[in-house]
């Protein structure tokens, strides 16, 4: 075992059973490690946090607790990669759960966000959501006027209009639609991580994900 710091194979045990490594004097739990390593493992599988408590044994909110860290850590990750990129080409997405399509005034729960391709990856800018304007457009009655001309820009049914566009900002919004309908119930507030987690998922494999998550997370 490795220092989880600084990756110095000195390690020493304590009497508490814990490592303590002799180069950066820092103290960690095998037993912590092993059960961290898991997570991150089947964060990078895919399995949904009850999947992942029943598969591991562990509390609900245990892992619960570790994807949200994994989350946020891959948010900030992808952010500093794609500073100071040429892009190559972007396009625009909207997204509405399928189960909120017939009402025309869930319009306003629409998830609208840019996509950016540069060199081999994807990024995405979550634009401001409507949701802030949806009371105010309902008590003006204008809520049919504005769902009649915001359809005209709803991307709502391009997935099956682009399969045979070859480019990369088209493929991530197929994989994008196959992704998201495992989570059920996103909050507005989460839109953000989750969608950050699929294209972190889209960006590099699943031996690159789990060593980028090692080195932000241990």
């Amino acid at each position: 075992m490795r220092c989880p710091k600084c990756n110095s194979i000195k390690l020493y045990k304590l009497k508490s059973k814990q490592l303590k490594c002799s180069t950066c004097r820092a103290k960690f739990s095998p037993a912590r490690i092993h059960r961290d390593l898991s997570v991150i493992k089947i964060f990078c599988d895919n399995f949904t946090i009850n999947q992942a408590s029943i598969k591991l044994g562990l509390n609900y909110v245990t892992i619960k607790n570790r994807y949200e860290i994994f989350r946020k850590l891959v948010a900030n990750f992808l952010e500093d990669k794609y500073q100071d990129k040429k892009v190559i080409e972007y396009d625009e997405y909207i997204y509405l759960e399928k189960s909120k399509k017939k009402i025309d005034e869930n319009i306003f729960d629409a998830q609208n966000f840019l996509t950016f391709h540069y060199k081999d990856k994807i990024y995405n800018l979550l634009m401001p959501n409507l949701n802030r304007y949806k009371n105010q457009f309902l008590s003006d009655g204008m809520d049919k006027a504005y769902f009649n001309e915001f359809s005209k820009f709803m991307m709502l049914n391009k997935i099956a209009k682009i399969q045979n566009r070859e480019n990369l900002i088209t493929k991530f919004w197929i994989f994008f639609e196959k992704s998201i309908t495992k989570y059920k119930g996103i909050k507005n507030d989460n839109f953000f991580y989750y969608l950050k987690e699929i294209e972190f998922k889209f960006n590099y494999t699943k031996e690159e994900q789990e060593n980028i998550l090692k080195n932000l997370y241990m």
